[in-house]
């Protein structure tokens, strides 16, 4: 058990002319205490136990879907379980205690369901629930306060999203003891809290950004949730991940209330100084979650920010104070006198009072006027405005658009094509004006929603028309770190290679990334060998291919449809060539069996390492394409160390 995951990898590389790889370097949570061979064994019964009922549990619910639905709910006191003994970050000797408590209460809701009952489906106060997420279907835990005067009437209620702080030693086991005793932070009347767990201490970015997304949608299947007053709120590290959805999804949210946080990498790491040390892509690439670069966003929604007066994370509220400031917009900034970093407790009632009020009138459905900037096509809609292209990723875009007598009238910067679908037009035949030039646009109808869609042409604004170009979209942009927060599999090389250097490297990053796949993301990358590659997997998933033409089959196939061509003799990239037995290309491009998904080759998420104990420095380390050195390994692969060239592909998918 303690190396099953090490055999898990051993068997992946097994039928490689190399030998298997090492364990890294890098290791994030860290091995917690010594567990007694006693309570090892105990543990290790108790999960075989409840796998076994699982399995017939399911059996016994073929046909009822409406049951087995509930499984997740089920299985989630041993799995988690499971993870943390397998992986060895039980931190205080207690935990021994609340992992056996969980295992009896998974039993007893197996038990209930067998029995054809979910009264947790009902429950009031605290409850512990899970879903299967798309993105490795792996089993994810999450946390609900229901208030106790909750019924299913029919009347939808206010959801608050709450973020936990960092928190090295938090463990599923420990997360789910949070969550089955320690009583909400804020707890409104005739509502419903939402605690993610977020993949571990990522502060919600990546894979744990998707996880709130999939959890919001599950508690939706449940519990009656209004969706219009829905709020994203947090302290300390999940400040921070308040700040990042309250930024980028302003206009999802009823109100946006971060304590404390982080809202940017180069201030909050004190980089000023060593910026020469970063490569420009790189120090490009912060501007994925930057909050600070989003901060006009947060006009867009109900915002009340919360510091303790001595708190060093005060400075994330104060630089976004400062940026909104510059635009014109006033921040709602409660602060707790001489407190450090936590709520004081006569600013905690009034950040509680401001909040319901804002929630209560909940979002603004229809504003008449909207201020909107991103980077990305990745957060590209605010309220009714959705940037459909960019003139160039990376730099910043905005749109000020507004509502008028006439129809809509709006100023765009680094905008390519642009659709607007407002709800409330005042007239039938609306005319549309984007930096100063008027454009037709079709009938308002009484039976259908309005909607008008714009490009640019040789610098004119022109309608939009049906391209199959291959063209960067919204989720379908990069950089290569994209590709794993949705549906993704690993496919490892089945041959020889071109070079054994070549093979044991690959062999070395894969075996790399599952191992930090699940210790930081918490979850089993899904492997599959070519051959079992099927349509269903290319129609829905991201295919990340390790190897080379010779080693996988797969990148033999589409190489002629990728921007690289790779020999035994030399690899080119970018107009550059490179010595074949000493570069590998890392990239993400649209797969061409299927250019709604991505390809990637020998690249998992970039940030693995020197990353991992800070989440204001996980940011993507790579762009859309690179260059890497074999000689070189992940653990090494600092500030651009070991990567031989790299870059972003065009909003066309081409070498710049």
């Amino acid at each position: 058990m303690r190396f099953r995951l090490f055999f898990t990898l051993f068997a992946i590389t097994a039928s490689l002319p190399v030998r298997a790889a090492t364990a890294p370097k890098i290791v994030a949570p860290k091995a917690g205490i010594e567990i007694p061979p006693k309570i090892e064994s105990e543990l290790l019964r108790g999960i075989k136990a409840a796998e076994a009922r699982s399995v017939q549990l399911r059996k016994k619910l073929i046909g009822k879907p409406k049951l087995l639905r509930f499984m997740p709910d089920v299985d989630v006191f041993h799995v988690s379980v499971k993870r943390t003994l397998e992986d060895r970050i039980f931190f205080r000797a207690r935990e021994f205690d609340i992992a056996k408590k969980l295992l009896q209460l998974g039993a007893e809701r197996s038990a209930q369901l067998a029995a054809g009952n979910a009264p947790w489906n009902s429950a009031t106060g605290l409850v512990v629930r899970a879903y299967i997420s798309r993105i490795d279907d792996s089993l994810q835990p999450y946390g609900l306060w229901v208030s106790p005067d909750y019924q299913k009437d029919g009347n939808h209620r206010r959801l608050d999203v709450w973020y936990h702080g960092r928190n090295d030693k938090l463990s599923e086991v420990a997360f789910l003891d949070r969550r089955l005793n320690r009583p909400a932070p804020f707890s409104p009347g005739n509502s419903i809290v939402l605690y993610p767990y977020g993949r571990f201490c990522n502060a919600m970015k990546f894979a744990g950004e998707t996880d709130t997304w999939e959890a919001l949608e599950h508690v939706r299947r449940f519990y009656d949730i209004d969706s219009n007053r829905i709020s994203v709120r947090g302290f300390s590290m999940g400040g921070a991940a308040a700040w990042h959805f309250g930024a980028h999804h302003a206009s999802r949210w009823a109100a946006v209330n971060p304590g404390a946080g982080f809202v940017d990498t180069k201030i909050y790491q004190s980089l000023t100084a060593q910026l020469d040390q970063f490569p420009s892509y790189e120090k490009k690439l912060w501007r994925l979650y930057d909050a600070l670069d989003y901060a006009i966003n947060l006009e867009n929604t109900g915002l009340v920010a919360y510091s303790g007066e001595i708190d060093k994370q005060k400075a994330a509220a104060d630089l976004m104070e400062s940026a909104l400031q510059r635009s014109g917009t006033q921040m709602t900034h409660i602060i707790g006198p001489k407190t450090g970093h936590k709520y004081e407790k006569g600013a905690r009632n009034t950040v509680e009072q401001l909040v319901d009020e804002t929630v209560a009138r909940g979002r603004n459905l229809i504003p008449k006027q909207i201020r909107f900037a991103t980077y990305t096509l990745k957060y590209n809609q605010m309220h009714w405005v959705t940037i459909d292209a960019l003139d160039q990723h990376w730099e910043r875009a905005e749109v000020t658009a507004e509502l008028t007598s006439l129809g809509i009238k709006a100023t765009t910067r680094n905008s390519d094509a642009i659709t607007f679908s407002p709800m409330n037009l005042k007239t039938t035949r609306p005319q549309v004006e984007i930096d100063g030039q008027v454009l037709a646009a079709p009938r308002v109808s009484a039976l259908a929603g309005w909607s008008v869609s714009y490009q640019k042409s040789k610098g004119k604004w022109v309608p939009a028309k049906t391209s199959t170009a291959l063209a960067k979209q919204h989720d379908l942009q990069g950089p290569i770190d994209d590709a794993f927060m949705d549906s993704f599999i690993m496919i490892p090389p089945s041959n020889k290679g071109l070079d054994k250097m070549t093979d044991q490297w690959i062999a070395d990053e894969l075996a790399d990334s599952l191992f930090q796949w699940r210790r930081q993301f918490r979850g089993e990358a899904r492997v599959k060998s070519v051959a079992d590659v099927s349509a269903y997997d290319i129609e829905n998933s991201h295919l990340v291919l390790w190897g080379d033409p010779a080693s996988n089959p797969l990148i033999e196939r589409l190489l002629p449809f990728l921007p690289i061509k790779w020999t035994a003799d030399s690899l080119a990239m970018a107009g550059k060539n490179y010595e074949g037995t000493k570069r590998v290309p890392a990239l993400i491009f649209p797969n061409p069996l299927n250019p709604k998904r991505y390809v990637v080759l020998n690249s998992g998420f970039t940030f693995a390492h020197w990353s991992a104990m800070s989440n204001s420095r996980q940011t993507p380390k790579l762009p859309d394409w690179a260059v890497l050195d074999t000689e070189v390994s992940a653990t090494d692969r600092k500030m651009g160390h070991g990567v031989a060239a790299a870059g972003f592909f065009d909003e066309n998918w081409e070498v710049r």
